[in-house]
């Protein structure tokens, strides 16, 4: 994705926050200085190591419009430093385009709650895997919803409404979209501690994050560019 891209997205994302009356943490609005002077004055070790920000991605297919997300980690514990960032959960707003998609995929350790928070409607469409980690078409998959307990034929599409959530066990193939036609979703995420990095297994063979193309000098960093631009 492009640089330039990657700012309107977000700035589009925090106006519908706005619109939606959900305010954000602070680092949602601060830029690169501002990080990178706090980083090196230590006092934000927790939004650096356990990536807390802002995350965009087309999974690397070129189509931002038809496949992608957008995320804000608004907090997170961290498996490889358990002792230091003992917190077993994580929280994450996420928004979803209209008519966009999340492609198929299931996490090995995480159990989320996706949550409606308002806009559209979500489609999503749920496997369970095999021992291989191949779909399996035949299972039927059980899950909670809204603490109602609900079983689903192999591959079936529900629908999840403003103030309606889901809970996804580990190993559970979900895609979800946005219903066309009635505009982008804000979801919300609460789930336990959470790792992009290793803990995403698509489908398809495509990467959880995007490479940028900069073709703009930015002040908003990705939580994929903190390695880059804070731990030098």
């Amino acid at each position: 994705m492009k640089r330039s891209d990657i700012s309107t997205v977000i700035t589009n994302a925090k106006k519908f926050a706005d619109e939606l009356r959900l305010p954000l943490p602070p680092f949602a609005d601060w830029d690169k200085l501002t990080m990178e002077k706090l980083h090196e004055s230590g006092v934000i070790d927790e939004i650096i190591d356990n990536k807390l920000g802002w995350d965009v991605t087309d999974f690397d297919l070129g189509n931002f419009e038809e496949y992608g997300l957008t995320a804000l980690t608004i907090r997170n514990g961290n498996y490889n430093n358990q002792d230091k960032y003992p917190k077993p959960y994580a929280e994450k707003m996420l928004l979803v385009e209209d008519n966009q998609i999340l492609p198929l995929h299931f996490h090995w350790y995480k159990t989320e709650d996706i949550i409606n928070r308002g806009g559209g409607v979500l489609k999503m469409t749920m496997y369970n895997s095999t021992s291989s980690e191949d779909i399996d078409r035949t299972s039927d998959v059980e899950v909670v919803m809204d603490g109602v307990k609900k079983t689903f034929k192999a591959g079936t599409t529900i629908e999840i409404n403003p103030g309606q959530s889901i809970t996804l066990t580990p190993r559970i193939y979900h895609m979800w979209q946005a219903k066309k036609g009635l505009g982008k979703i804000m979801l919300f995420e609460v789930s336990s501690t959470n790792d992009d990095s290793t803990d995403n297994r698509f489908y398809e063979n495509i990467p959880r994050m995007s490479q940028v193309e900069e073709d703009i000098d930015s002040d908003v960093l990705l939580v994929s560019d903190y390695e880059n631009y804070l731990n030098k």
